[in-house]
C-alpha cells in the first residue's frame, strides 16, 4: 500500500491550481500487473504488481523509480500498447482495451520522420485522422510559433539541433490536441540548459490549456518543478511504495519552482526512497 505524503508549507499559489478534488479521475490503474512471458512459458515473472493510482483531469504527476522497475509498462498500458496481466487500466473512465484516440505518447527519443518537412511532421497525427491540408497547416503553424519554431517551417530533421527537433515532436505530439499525456524522459537526452527551456514550454502549455500529463524522469529535480505529485516506485516487480503530493507554487513556471528553498530536501527524500524502494521485494 502507497504512504501519502503531504509537504504543507502553506505557500501563496503565483496561479491558480488546474486540477482540484473535484476533478474527474482521467487516469486510473486498479491492481495492475504485467508478466512478459517467453515464447511456450507458461508464467513469467511479473515486471509490476499490485500497482494502484489515480490522476485527476488537468493534475502532472511523475513517477520515479530505480532501472528496469517498470515504469515505462506503465505508460506502455496506459496508452493501449500492452494490455495488462491482471487488474485494470481506465483512461476517463474507460477500460483500455487497444490504442487510445485522446492519448498522445511523447519519447526521449524525437522519431521525427527524416523525408518529412518539420511541418509535415507536425502534421503527421492530423494527416492520418483525415483533417484537410488547409487546417492541418493553420495548427501545424500555430505550434510551430507556440514551441519557437517559427521560420523552420520547411526545414527538414537533420538540419535542427536535438533541442529543436525535440521541440517539434512536442509540437507534434500536441497537434492531435490529446486530453492526457505520457511522457517518457522527453528531456534526457538534451543539455541542460535546452532541457530547461523545453521544460518551461511544456509546463506553460500543460498548465494553459488544463491537459493531464504522467511523466517518467531520472531526474529528481525536474520531477519536482513539473509535477503536482510523485509516485515512487519499487524495484522489479515495480508498485508504488510512497506517493508526496508537492504542494508548491509555479507548477506552470519549472524555472521559478526550482529556486525554492524547498526543493533540496525533498529531492533528499526522493533519495532515501529510492534507496528503500532498491531493496524492497514484493511478496
Amino acid at each position: 500500500m502507497a504512504v501519502k505524503e503531504m509537504y504543507a508549507i502553506a505557500p501563496q499559489w503565483s496561479t491558480p491550481r488546474p486540477c482540484d478534488a473535484q476533478a474527474p479521475i482521467e487516469i486510473e490503474f486498479r491492481n495492475v500487473g504485467k508478466a512478459f512471458p517467453a515464447k511456450g512459458q507458461a508464467d513469467a515473472p511479473f515486471a509490476i504488481r499490485g500497482v494502484n493510482f489515480q490522476i485527476r483531469r488537468g493534475e502532472v504527476v511523475s513517477i520515479i523509480g530505480p532501472s528496469g522497475c517498470g515504469k515505462s509498462t506503465i505508460l506502455n498500458m496506459g496508452s493501449g500498447l500492452y494490455r495488462p496481466s491482471e487488474g485494470e487500466v481506465l483512461v476517463a473512465g474507460e477500460r483500455v482495451d487497444g490504442p487510445v484516440p485522446k492519448v498522445a505518447f511523447m519519447l526521449q527519443k524525437d522519431l521525427l520522420m527524416p523525408w518529412r518537412s518539420i511541418r509535415r511532421n507536425v502534421e503527421l497525427g492530423l494527416e492520418i485522422q483525415g483533417m484537410a491540408a488547409a487546417q492541418r497547416r493553420v495548427i501545424a503553424d500555430n505550434l510551430l510559433a507556440r514551441c519557437h519554431l517559427q521560420g523552420f517551417a520547411e526545414h527538414y530533421p537533420f538540419q535542427l539541433s536535438g533541442g529543436m527537433r525535440q521541440r517539434a515532436a512536442l509540437a507534434r505530439t500536441l497537434a492531435i490536441d490529446p486530453q492526457v499525456l505520457f511522457l517518457d524522459e522527453p528531456f534526457s537526452a538534451l543539455d541542460a540548459q535546452t532541457k530547461m527551456i523545453l521544460q518551461q514550454d511544456l509546463a506553460r502549455m500543460l498548465f494553459e490549456e488544463k491537459k493531464t500529463a504522467l511523466f517518467i524522469t531520472h531526474d529528481l529535480v525536474e520531477a519536482i518543478a513539473l509535477s503536482d505529485r510523485l509516485l515512487v516506485m519499487s524495484a522489479r516487480p515495480g508498485t508504488i511504495i510512497e506517493e508526496i503530493e508537492v504542494d508548491l507554487p509555479h507548477r506552470d513556471n519549472p524555472l521559478e519552482r526550482r529556486k525554492l528553498p524547498e526543493i533540496g530536501p525533498l529531492a533528499g527524500r526522493l533519495m532515501d526512497l529510492l534507496h528503500v524502494g532498491a531493496d524492497h521485494e514484493l511478496h
